[in-house]
């Protein structure tokens, strides 16, 4: 891509995104308002934090809107180290949280190492394809050593352990590798493979079981392992088609456990009701469709390939957290991009859109017939 020739960016996108995150915050407020004053005594606790990393996730979003893209190529072996040794000392240094070890302190603040890890995937198979051109195709010199890689980065963000997490970066990774060219028969065998492993996983420990179940058969265990989905869908419920009203949730008054984190979406569905919700699922669809579209009009491969990948990530977290909010996913703790408190996220979310917006500002003449260079 001929990074002069830059115009403006895509403003459907960057309008979007900041509604996206001014709503977000009106939400956190509004959600998290009652266990703030229990915990912190201050109803303005996690909104104020929230509020920071937004700052700082939109500065974060302008700068990359600027960055030519060919500086992630140069700063992919770099960011990869970068996310393999945080990822292993979260593992060694952090302290439980709710049984898991995801998130280390620095300066007030919790960093969780396994969202950097989703735009380090991105990065490296969007890199590392481009420059294996038609060699990606090839099982064991081509794909085996990409896998090997992103295989070892979800292994460490499955000991944290963070399944939900997992699940976004195979997505991200087969959809990339896809886009890339590889064998899809490759992938179909490879995939294949790697069932038992899943299915393992998913019901080797209890506590997965037990999502399992509440998502199966909720009601069967109202007090224990159904708790949370429940008090969910009773949130809806209660909102019912035009809502209770922003700040009226009954369910965010220490009925629904993570109002403001993995449950913000059920909040919203109890105050703004199925004309709220809906309205923002077209918001989301809306910058889904800005994300791809922006992707692929780039007449640059790499660009493509990040570009798919960075609407993808945010893509599946939507629909991991939705899903799991009415009740047709099982529950994984994934939160609801832009919208759930949560700093890591939300940074990670605004620097992905300002790469997409720095793809949008690409000059976008008529698609080269050859994607690559390997293709003439």
């Amino acid at each position: 891509m001929n990074e002069k020739r830059k115009g403006r960016p895509d403003f459907l996108l960057l309008f979007l995104t900041f509604f996206l995150v001014g709503f977000g915050l009106i939400m956190i407020f509004s959600a998290s308002y009652p266990i703030a004053i229990a915990k912190h005594d201050s109803s303005w606790h996690y909104v104020m934090k929230q509020g920071i990393f937004a700052f700082f996730g939109l500065f974060l979003m302008f700068v990359f809107m600027s960055v030519p893209l060919e500086r992630w190529k140069k700063a992919s072996p770099l960011l990869l180290l970068l996310t393999l040794l945080m990822l292993a000392f979260v593992l060694v240094r952090s302290g439980d949280v709710n049984g898991a070890r995801r998130w280390f302190a620095l300066g007030g603040f919790t960093l969780q190492p396994s969202e950097l890890a989703k735009l380090t995937v991105i990065v490296y198979l969007a890199t590392i394809i481009s420059r294996k051109g038609e060699q990606i195709r090839d099982f064991r010199r081509g794909l085996i050593p990409v896998v090997t890689v992103v295989g070892l980065i979800l292994l460490l963000v499955l000991k944290q352990p963070d399944f939900g997490t997992v699940l976004i970066l195979a997505g991200m990774a087969v959809t990339i590798l896809l886009v890339g060219d590889a064998d899809l028969r490759h992938l179909f065998l490879l995939g294949l493979s790697l069932v038992p492993i899943f299915m393992y996983l998913a019901f080797s420990k209890s506590y997965r079981l037990n999502r399992i179940n509440s998502f199966l058969s909720p009601f069967d265990d109202p007090e224990g392992s159904g708790y949370q989905l429940i008090q969910s869908l009773d949130a809806f419920k209660h909102g019912g088609f035009t809502g209770t009203g922003i700040g009226h949730s009954i369910q965010k008054i220490f009925y629904l456990p993570e109002a403001h984190t993995d449950f913000i979406f059920a909040v919203i569905g109890e105050e703004l009701g199925f004309v709220g919700t809906s309205l923002l699922i077209i918001t989301f669809f809306l910058f889904i469709w800005r994300g791809f579209r922006a992707a692929l009009k780039s007449n640059d491969f790499y660009a493509l390939m990040l570009g798919i990948g960075i609407v993808m990530m945010i893509f599946l977290q939507f629909l991991l957290n939705v899903g799991a909010a009415v009740g047709v996913l099982p529950i994984t703790g994934v939160p609801l991009p832009f919208i759930s408190y949560g700093g890591s996220s939300l940074v990670l979310c605004l620097a992905g859109t300002g790469i997409l917006l720095n793809i949008s500002r690409a000059s976008h003449p008529k698609r080269q017939e050859n994607r690559r260079n390997s293709k003439k």
